[in-house]
């Protein structure tokens, strides 16, 4: 079709000004913890206001950023209005966990190498912000009439729930779009994905010097007895599967410990966190309750060990809502004629901002701009890294859908 190739050669022409855009986006750092990403917002709305894409900017109150654990968070949404129709909600996440150790390439650089740009949310998710506002951009160069609008939604605090992102935006009545698509990968469309329970355990002991021991209660030791039971619950979790496509089992993680004050003292406190991944055919409430209790029970059995346990986090699964056809036939539709493969649904173990929308009755689903697994990406390891022609082609997957949707 005529259209289409419109919009590929707009694409291509305009490539390397997409890619400077995205090292643009990865050289101001966003790492959370701390959660200082105001300012990258800041620089995102300089970048899209050279596009003549206005940014609104919508920043969280201080108190409600500083509770949650952050320093500064501002939400950004593009509006585009063409006329009556429906509105497609383009959102990707700017936040990321720090970049950690063993880079060859630095982190916040956007080198680029082989065909690859390297830098810590290079693929997840700042790939997404080049994404969806290049293909918006190709959208409009058409001249087509169109009917219904586009927003683009910059958020900043998925890797902490998403609650002060999608979620701040969406209680606020800042948007309310008919369709979702949301960052991600380019030879899928995830209709689905796994909840996480994050819980913090406070393991309480009695401090004593490490000379006279017995004057004291082990809180390291009481961890260890509860950990033990924790880990084996995942000989149970993985008797349990998913009937989802790309969903295994659930699984549990510790994923930070901390505790004692001197080799020479008896550790009187130890804090864990874990983190539970919940496949969508779980309940939330029953598993939280299941290792709340094989908490309790591990810690009864060690004399003078007591616990606290608190939530951190409780994101539900994503289930997929009915009206998310059209969706996901446009995507796999040019997904395939682009890629020259089809592009299946799926779900996903990761757990994302999507579920905010889907919750509020938005059909949603995951596509965006990657490779077939989060591994081939190293999201959260060393030297994360996009596949340029995945880019240029996923920007062509949707400006050809978002086209479809609204011509």
């Amino acid at each position: 079709m005529k259209r289409y190739a419109e919009l590929d050669t707009w694409i291509d022409a305009h490539f390397n000004e997409e890619v400077a855009f995205l090292q643009a986006l990865v050289q101001v750092p966003t790492d959370t913890p701390p959660g200082n990403n105001a300012p990258h917002a800041e620089r995102t709305a300089e970048l899209l206001a050279a596009f003549d894409m206005e940014a609104e900017r919508h920043r969280v109150p201080e108190d409600e950023v500083r509770a949650y654990g952050l320093q500064s968070l501002t939400n950004l949404i593009v509006r585009r209005p063409y006329g009556a129709g429906k509105t497609i909600a383009l959102n990707a996440h700017g936040d990321v966990v720090p970049p950690g150790e063993g880079w060859v390439h630095d982190p916040y650089g956007g080198e680029v190498e082989d065909g690859k740009l390297y830098g810590r949310a290079s693929a997840v998710s700042k790939s997404d912000f080049a994404t969806y506002t290049f293909a918006v951009r190709a959208l409009e160069s058409l001249g087509a009439p169109l009917k219904g609008g586009v927003e683009l939604h910059f958020t900043y605090d998925e890797e902490f729930g998403g609650e002060l992102g999608p979620g701040w935006l969406l209680r606020c009545g800042l948007t309310k779009p008919d369709y979702l698509i949301a960052a991600g990968f380019s030879y899928q469309v995830v209709t689905a994905h796994n909840g996480c329970l994050q819980m913090e355990v406070t393991v309480h002991g009695k401090m004593a010097h490490a000379a006279i021991p017995t004057s004291g209660v082990d809180a390291l030791q009481g961890a260890v007895h509860i950990l033990n039971a924790l880990y084996n619950q995942n000989t149970l979790y993985q008797q349990v599967r998913s009937k989802v496509e790309g969903i295994t089992h659930p699984y549990l993680n510790v994923g930070r410990i901390e505790g004692g004050t001197n080799t020479n003292v008896v550790p009187g406190k130890v804090v864990l966190r874990l983190d539970r991944r919940m496949i969508p055919e779980e309940d939330p409430v029953a598993v939280e309750a299941s290792i709340r209790q094989v908490i309790a029970d591990a810690a009864a059995q060690q004399p003078g060990i007591t616990v606290d346990i608190k939530r951190l986090l409780l994101a539900r699964a994503l289930q997929p809502l009915s009206g998310n056809k059209p969706l996901v036939e446009a995507l796999q539709k040019h997904g395939q004629a682009v890629f020259g493969e089809p592009i299946p649904t799926s779900g996903t173990p990761l757990y994302t901002d999507v579920r905010l929308y889907c919750e509020q009755g938005i059909p949603a689903v995951i596509y965006g701009a990657g490779p077939r697994t989060v591994l081939e990406s190293n999201a959260k390891r060393a030297d994360e890294h996009i596949v340029l022609d995945d880019l240029r082609r996923a920007t062509k997957v949707v400006a050809r859908s978002l086209y479809d949707l609204l011509s």
